[in-house]
């Protein structure tokens, strides 16, 4: 049974989704894949789960970096998870590219490459999303790409962790945007 439960953040409303193991989805409002694979059967219901998830976030949107973690339960291939547990070392005001997690994935499993195209597909059916900072995951020229919450959000979340965003750019064409 999955639990949901509402958090009215600065950037927007956020819809919370969890089960009796941990957090299973975090979505912006109206964000590309709202929702999906809620279960059907869900319950509006505040959780410890989903208390401690809003607790997570009241302190992450005052700018500072939440000390505590919240029970995480990653729905996907073991692909993915693989990669969300990547992005969950991503540290706070830091980024990344899609390139280096795919390198850095490769290294774990002893493999000469791995595609960045295929961790972007993964980083982006992140269901958890803030939490788990698929924010913190740009291109290796600089762009603001693939952000299923959008890219003036992704700017807003890594400003509100003082990142350096100078050198970051929106694209202003592409598939990824």
């Amino acid at each position: 049974m999955q639990y949901i439960d509402h958090y009215h953040s600065p950037l927007g409303n956020i819809l919370l989704a969890a089960d009796d193991t941990g957090l299973t989805g975090l979505w912006f409002e109206g964000q590309k894949y709202f929702a999906r694979h809620l279960d059907d059967t869900h319950q509006e219901k505040e959780t410890p789960v989903l208390k401690k998830a809003k607790s997570w976030l009241d302190v992450y949107f005052t700018g500072q970096e939440p000390g505590f973690a919240v029970p995480l339960h990653f729905v996907g291939t073991a692909f993915q998870k693989e990669v969300w547990k990547l992005l969950c070392a991503v540290p706070y005001g830091k980024t990344t590219t899609y390139k280096a997690l795919a390198q850095q994935l490769a290294a774990e499993k002893g493999l000469a490459h791995m595609s960045a195209q295929a961790v972007g597909g993964a980083v982006g059916r992140n269901k958890i999303s803030v939490i788990v900072p698929c924010h913190r995951v740009v291109g290796v020229n600089g762009s603001l790409t693939g952000y299923a919450g959008g890219t003036d959000k992704k700017l807003k979340l890594l400003a509100l962790e003082k990142a350096d965003t100078k050198q970051f750019f929106i694209p202003q064409k592409g598939t990824a945007l």
